[in-house]
């Protein structure tokens, strides 16, 4: 079977994978319409990204063969539908806990990051601790970038993986600038939110420039 011209190689073989749960190079060679030396080359490719699991598996004759899966970090590549389960479980939380508690549960998911990294990032000075947070917001699915103005130091975030529940719920929209609060240890002042219509989030990080 030929492979779907609007997708690449990598792409065809990756949807493969997923849909396919174990396959081999032979299988995603003739889904691809490659040779199975092209899909070895891109297996490498996707392994050493970590997107995809190797098994060995055991003939009763003849040399053990190889299957591929997905990794965990292989299955966030495809889209899933949490908006709106994430968005039920927010309103039957809020509908039997006072606002405070509520709140509180939303301050210990943030908490609960900033433990996990602690140890990363304490020791690091101002700007490669800024640089450190660009990559933990990008952990949590943020796309961000920070930069020097005449205000001092901007973070700006160019997406949020929490828009479409933060529309619904706005406590979430806290959980960014948490984080950001609590890796920086300043203050931070938000300028721009998405929710509000903003191209971007941006915040402006009260911290005397180096």
């Amino acid at each position: 079977m030929a492979s779907n011209s609007k997708m690449s190689t990598r792409d065809t073989i990756l949807h493969t994978i997923k849909s396919s749960q174990q396959v081999n190079v032979e299988g995603l060679a003739e889904v691809a319409d490659v040779s199975p030396v092209t899909v070895r080359h891109h297996l490498n490719a996707l392994q050493a990204d970590g997107l995809i699991e190797t098994e060995s598996v055991r003939r009763k004759v003849g040399r053990p063969y190889y299957v591929y899966s997905l990794s965990e970090k292989g299955h966030e590549l495809f889209p899933k539908r949490y908006v709106r389960l994430t968005s039920r479980l927010l309103d039957e939380m809020k509908a039997r806990l006072p606002q405070d508690v509520v709140q509180e549960v939303f301050d210990n998911v943030v908490l609960g990051v900033v433990d996990e990294h602690r140890g990363e990032y304490e020791h690091l000075e101002f700007e490669d601790r800024l640089d450190y947070l660009i990559k933990l917001l990008a952990d949590e699915g943020f796309l961000a970038s920070w930069e020097i103005s005449d205000e001092g130091y901007i973070l700006t975030e160019y997406s949020c993986p929490y828009i479409s529940v933060g529309r619904s719920h706005t406590e979430i929209c806290t959980i960014d600038k948490e984080l950001i609060v609590n890796v920086l240890q300043v203050p931070v002042e938000q300028n721009s939110c998405m929710l509000d219509g903003g191209e971007c989030c941006q915040f402006v990080v009260k911290h005397a420039v180096s």
